[in-house]
């Protein structure tokens, strides 16, 4: 796969057959909030890849959003339980969450720095809003294809040389009820017990093994001026000991944000306030332009928009949004409602995940042919993935790029600039920067669509709030 392959993240069960396809405030205020935060810093991966490879990664993503939504209804007792498991949360306390500056790479994704271990040890992990399972690669045998990576990386999870490790049974409710991809099967009498195992099979064929336990995750203060360390104990943590492909060679492993309660972002957040939030750079800002992923409540510059997060078990471990009305200057689009109801095989998401918006064909036919009216004046130009692209230096005036509004329920409406939807594609060009998904199936806001705004998930209270801010250190 090519070297954008991390941006995927798209485990899929060993049975199962391909279905359809941060808060840095611009502001310092937004970093001023009351209460001890957790702080992760995020830099943008390097637009290095091709808009096509990164497109496909996208596609692959979706799909498997797609067949993880469409199973969920089976185990949605199980969900139901693991949500009521981890509520209430608790106040933000005098513990926080710090994590240093992430790698600059050839993805559409962003990455945080991330310590673990006792003695703690540094990793890169992909920031993914749709992982139930933190995971880092460890040290481990070269796997059996000829292509299989050996783990030499010198940063390598080594859990015999921390004191914290420990573990998880695969014969436990965590591994045979939570753990997702887990082979629970265990051998009868085995003294000690066999480790929880799981085996991920991605759609470019790679793939990841290994097991499951816990460890502490080192974590600081922020927001008061210290740097006084701690421990974040028994977070749940996947060692992967050996892979195939080159999908993982961007990062060391993944930061799980989603839904869970094996998944750090509700470890993390039962901590500090019951939730997260994060504020994205430009994805094309240069490698030194820093955002942050935080733990706990931050301050505003300005009152923000909010909307209900849905946390039902039919989306989880994805957040969901009830988008109400979609415009493009100034005019709401016909749109089917059913476009936007999760029951009705619907929805959309927000998936940190994800570079490009993903809209199911009723939505994305309606806001392209609104946005490309608008653009007629301007020479077109093909380029791969997209289907409207435009020689912006052909006209002398190109027209001004009309407006594009998204209202959510609550009347929350998300104004994003320009370039998060008509985006420079290459010297002179730009292309309307979203991609056909299927219907019936869920939309997906991106990363690239997300851009420039601070989005904070109130796991406790069930909202999701947004503001526009520069993001910037």
């Amino acid at each position: 796969m090519a070297r954008c392959g991390v941006a995927v993240l798209l485990p899929i069960l060993l049975a199962c057959v391909a279905a359809s396809a941060a808060a840095g405030g611009a502001d310092r205020q937004h970093r001023r909030g009351s209460g001890a935060s957790a702080r992760l810093q995020l830099v943008p991966a390097a637009p290095g890849a091709s808009l096509a490879e990164r497109a496909q990664d996208d596609r692959h993503r979706h799909a498997y959003i797609s067949a993880r939504l469409a199973s969920s209804s089976s185990s949605s007792s199980r969900r139901r339980a693991a949500e009521t498991s981890t509520a209430p949360m608790p106040e933000a306390s005098a513990f926080a969450m710090p994590l240093t500056s992430g790698a600059y790479t050839g993805t559409g994704q962003y990455f945080v720095q991330f310590r673990v271990g006792t003695p703690a040890q540094p990793f890169v992990l992909v920031a993914d809003t749709g992982s139930d399972l933190t995971w880092v690669k460890c040290r481990g045998r070269r796997a059996s294809s000829p292509d299989a990576s050996p783990l030499a990386s010198p940063r390598v999870f080594r859990p015999a040389n921390s004191k914290s490790w420990a573990p998880i049974p695969c014969s436990s409710d965590t591994c045979k009820s939570y753990v997702p991809f887990s082979l629970a099967n265990c051998s009868a009498g085995t003294t000690p017990p066999a480790p929880c195992g799981y085996d991920y099979r991605y759609k470019d064929k790679s793939s990841a093994r290994g097991v499951v336990g816990t460890d502490a995750a080192t974590i600081a203060l922020s927001g008061s001026g210290s740097d006084r360390k701690a421990k974040l104990q028994e977070v749940v943590l996947g060692c992967t000991t050996s892979y195939d492909g080159q999908s993982f060679q961007s990062s060391d492993g993944v930061l799980s944000l989603g839904n869970s309660n094996i998944s750090f972002a509700s470890r993390a957040a039962a901590r500090f306030g019951g939730r997260f939030s994060y504020c994205l750079v430009d994805h094309l800002a240069p490698r030194n332009a820093t955002s942050y992923l935080t733990f706990g409540p931050v301050g505003a510059a300005h009152s923000p928009s909010r909307t209900p997060l849905l946390l039902d078990a039919q989306v989880a471990p994805f957040y969901a949004v009830t988008v109400d009305a979609v415009s493009v200057a100034g005019k709401a689009l016909n749109i089917p409602a059913e476009v936007w109801d999760v029951k009705k095989n619907g929805g959309a998401i927000l998936d940190s995940g994800t570079s490009l918006t993903i809209l199911a064909t009723p939505a994305y036919k309606a806001v392209v042919a609104a946005l490309s009216k608008q653009l007629a004046r301007v020479p077109r130009v093909t380029m791969d993935p997209f289907e409207y692209c435009y020689n912006w230096t052909a006209t002398r005036r190109p027209p001004a790029v009309p407006r594009l509004e998204v209202r959510f329920a609550g009347s929350a409406r998300l104004r994003p600039p320009t370039k998060s939807y008509v985006i420079d594609a290459a010297p002179g060009v730009k292309c309307i920067g979203l991609q056909e998904g299927v219907w019936p199936g869920v939309s997906v806001i991106g990363n690239i669509l997300q851009q420039e705004h601070l989005w904070e998930f109130d796991l406790a209270n069930r909202w999701l709030r947004f503001q526009e801010s520069r993001c910037a250190h």
